[in-house]
């Protein structure tokens, strides 16, 4: 079935750098797009970021781009999110999907 596990996550300083991982496994992986997606502390889903297959080409949020970076690597099942210049607002729980699937998440809080 289709499993989708991330990690990264943790507690950093405003300014600062994390790096998530997500580990896919089920499904051909190098033929689907992959997404990660945050939810805030009593708000809503909030897109984040997609790679493509094919090209790896990426999309980012408005409130994202510059900051962050997301990447694949087909030959081990993973995706990455370079998470640069942190702010207190990207505090969340991110996860990582494709299509209708989704991983449990990894928390990202952004605190001093």
């Amino acid at each position: 079935q289709v499993q989708l596990v991330e990690s990264g996550g943790g507690l950093v300083q405003p300014g600062g750098s994390l790096r998530l991982s997500c580990a896919a496994s089920g499904f051909s992986f190098s033929g689907y797009s992959i997404y990660w997606v945050r939810q805030a502390p009593g708000k809503g889903l909030e897109w984040v970021s997609t790679i493509n297959t094919g090209d790896g080409r990426p999309s980012y949020a408005d409130s994202v781009k510059g900051r962050f970076t997301i990447s694949r690597d087909n030959a081990k099942n993973m995706v990455y999110l370079q998470m640069n210049s942190l702010k207190p607002e990207d505090t969340a729980v991110y996860y990582c999907g494709t299509g209708i699937f989704r991983g449990q998440g990894t928390q990202v809080t952004v605190s001093s």
